[in-house]
């Protein structure tokens, strides 16, 4: 494969690109390098991908059609993964306007370039974000999404129905994945895993929102990258079952699915942090605090779909992920 990944300094587009390019595939990928969170982890993060005859990395933003366009013309991408995007979901409260230009503006463009680029498939991030106010657990990719309580969310959410859209006019395979609360070693500053250590590991409290109630589907890294790769070599077909008059959210007459991938294991915020506790050898500072606008008590992956589909599920343990996270963040902080 001759795969394009956007934002490839980023957490998982990393990780991804690090694995296609053991796998002996080529890789480009672009990142604006925004800063959102340090710049300096997204530079160490490619720096680990230099050297590597097979990858090339561009700085570039996805809302820059021009040069989005430019870039295809050049290169006969047979797969694309996007996963680049303006992530949280609280900062969406403080500054939507780069979820619009990244998330939609961005995400436009790529359709638009995958549209005339032969595509072979087109693999992009969505988010457990976008089951909001759903209550039936596990979250199923069978159910409606239709009520999402970010701003974040509800881009996620119309880029699943972006893609759709163009898998109906332009026959493009388009598989969207569901991912559900990553984690691991060079995960990013903003998730709660990151937060916890670098305040324990300071002597300074940890923000525990809604008094520690929330359940999470932690899902470790390499869970994630196996699930994506899985996908990326199972293009979409119509489903030839689809009925209009009862349409399963999951699929369609059009070459589209989603999928969840996460745990199918629901953590209680509290035995994460203990976990974390045990790791680090030191007790946490919990400040209790309310549940967030934006927020949801609980996720939970039904992974149903993609065990069917790939033969795939997740089952890495938070003990042994937040290990593996700790080992690392020790050793890049000299902790």
């Amino acid at each position: 494969m001759h795969v394009l990944i956007t934002g490839a300094a980023g957490f998982i587009g990393f990780h991804l690109a690090r694995r296609l390019l053991a796998d002996g595939h080529t890789v480009i990928g672009i990142d604006n390098l925004n800063d959102y969170y340090s710049v300096q982890l997204k530079i160490d993060r490619l720096k680990q991908l230099e050297g590597n005859t097979g990858f090339r990395f561009i700085r570039m933003d996805l809302a820059d059609a021009e040069a989005l366009e430019s870039l295809f013309a050049q290169e006969a991408f047979t797969h694309v993964v996007n996963l680049a995007a303006q992530a949280g979901v609280r900062y969406s409260l403080e500054n939507p306007q780069s979820y619009v230009q990244s998330n939609l503006v961005g995400f436009a463009n790529l359709l638009e370039c995958c549209r005339h680029g032969n595509i072979e498939h087109l693999v992009f991030a969505s988010s457990s974000s976008v089951y909001g106010l759903n209550a039936t657990m596990p979250f199923s990719v069978n159910d409606n999404v239709d009520h999402p309580v970010s701003l974040y969310a509800a881009s996620k959410k119309s880029n699943e129905l972006m893609a759709h859209a163009y898998s109906h006019l332009f026959h493009i395979p388009c598989t969207g994945l569901r991912f559900f609360t990553v984690y691991g070693p060079w995960g990013r500053p903003d998730m709660a895993l990151f937060l916890f250590t670098r305040a324990i590991l300071a002597g300074k409290p940890i923000n525990v929102f809604n008094e520690g109630k929330m359940r999470r589907d932690f899902t470790y890294i390499d869970d994630i990258i196996e699930g994506v790769v899985r996908v990326m070599h199972r293009p979409p077909v119509a489903n030839p079952q689809w009925d209009a008059r009862t349409p399963n959210p999951g699929t369609s007459s059009a070459p589209w699915r989603v999928y969840n991938i996460g745990n199918n294991n629901a953590v209680e915020l509290e035995l994460f942090i203990e976990t974390l506790e045990r790791e680090l050898g030191r007790k946490a500072i919990r400040n209790l605090m309310p549940m967030q606008p934006g927020d949801v008590e609980a996720t939970w992956a039904d992974v149903n779909d993609l065990i069917a589909d790939t033969g795939f599920s997740p089952a890495t343990s938070v003990e042994d992920g937040i290990r593996a996270f700790v080992k690392w963040y020790r050793a890049y902080y000299n902790e």
